[in-house]
């Protein structure tokens, strides 16, 4: 179906992929983004081929592919043992890692830049049998057929249409990550490792001369020292007799400006993604903690998903409905994967749990 206009309240990697996914079936989409640019939020993110296949569908795969770099993972012990699970191939380990801004950026030329209105700060909607009436806080309303909520953890548009639905910190559980320069690292080297007190981490190039680290930690501790500080003091738990030293290095030379820490903040699971005329995709939706590396991927599934019913049924209600029943099947499941992989005791568990959780999103994805 198509509808005369759809509003995306989000301007984030998700919120840009449904904007293009809807525009690409006719929909005048109109990206609601509260930072004053177009936001990149974290250091890169990890593209599967369930993702990749909704951007060939949009015909900019081959320019996402040419941006990234793949990975073929391997994980290691905090001794620098490689592991990986029997019975799974690289097929089951292999993913692309790509800037968030660069990506962002394509998706924005993709949209138009003229389809996005920064600094626009959304206070709530009004929906009726007809349309929706989205709120701004500098007194404008603007009409929709069809809202889109995109903006995050802490989305307002699912804080009004899922009542209680508030975000809740994963207690204990932090993430540093930065991009940097390769410098003397072995640009192929990507390195995971599952370590000591509950720590996992690693490096992995993400450009042609970029580097992203990431270090996080569940039950954390109190937090003490500078950024950096608080990152080496976890990243020390993931080198074991100078395994690791240039994970170790890579911090220790990060600008403390360059460093993002993130107490981890999730979604619960919930009672409803969509209304008549109002429906939640990626982190608005379903939030996750970062150690599953798929919460990207899953969002922009969900763009598929949406377009691939609004393009089926002619009936916007029954649209949106089709959309919440798979997507919130599908996450039940997803939900259940994660806590495996986080309760994970050692780089061994850890590496068959968090292949059987990429086989089963590999094999039992949308086709859309």
């Amino acid at each position: 179906m198509s509808t005369k206009c759809t509003v995306i309240v989000g301007g984030g990697l998700v919120g840009l992929t449904a904007a293009a996914s809807l525009k690409h079936i006719g929909h005048e989409v109109i990206v609601l983004e509260q930072a004053p640019r177009i936001r990149a939020v974290g250091a890169g993110i990890g593209l599967w081929d369930n993702a990749l296949r909704e951007f060939d569908h949009l015909g900019i795969g081959p320019a996402i592919r040419d941006m990234g770099i793949e990975q073929n993972t391997w994980f290691f012990n905090p001794a620098g043992d490689p592991v990986r699970a029997p019975g799974y191939t690289d097929s089951d380990h292999r993913f692309l890692l790509v800037p968030r801004p660069e990506l962002n950026s394509l998706l924005a030329d993709t949209i138009g830049r003229d389809r996005i209105r920064l600094d626009a700060h959304v206070t709530g909607y009004t929906e009726t049998g007809s349309d929706v009436a989205v709120h701004l806080a500098n007194g404008e309303t603007l009409r929709t057929d069809l809202l889109i909520g995109a903006d995050g953890v802490h989305s307002r548009v699912r804080k009004q249409l899922v009542p209680g639905s508030d975000a809740v910190t994963h207690s204990g559980h932090y993430a540093w990550r930065a991009i940097v320069p390769i410098g003397n690292q072995n640009s192929e080297s990507t390195v995971l490792t599952v370590g000591h007190h509950r720590t996992r981490g690693g490096y992995a190039r993400i450009a042609r001369d970029q580097t992203m680290w990431m270090v996080n930690q569940f039950d954390a501790g109190p937090l003490t020292g500078t950024k950096r500080e608080r990152a080496l003091e976890r990243a020390r738990n993931l080198a074991e007799a100078g395994w690791n030293n240039g994970l170790l290095s890579l911090i220790a030379q990060t600008p403390e400006e360059s460093i993002l820490e993130n107490q981890v903040t999730l979604v619960p699971a919930l009672s409803r993604w969509a209304s008549a005329r109002v429906a939640l995709v990626g982190d608005a939706a379903h939030g996750l903690s970062p150690h599953i590396a798929s919460g990207g991927t899953l969002g922009i599934e969900d763009a598929g998903v949406l377009r691939s019913n609004l393009t089926a049924e002619a009936d916007l209600e029954k649209a949106l409905t089709g959309y919440e029943h798979a997507r919130s099947a599908r996450f039940d499941t997803v939900r259940e994967h994660s806590a495996a992989v986080e309760h994970a005791s050692d780089a061994v568990e850890f590496a068959q749990r968090y292949a059987a959780f990429s086989r089963w999103m590999l094999t039992t994805a949308p086709a859309t």
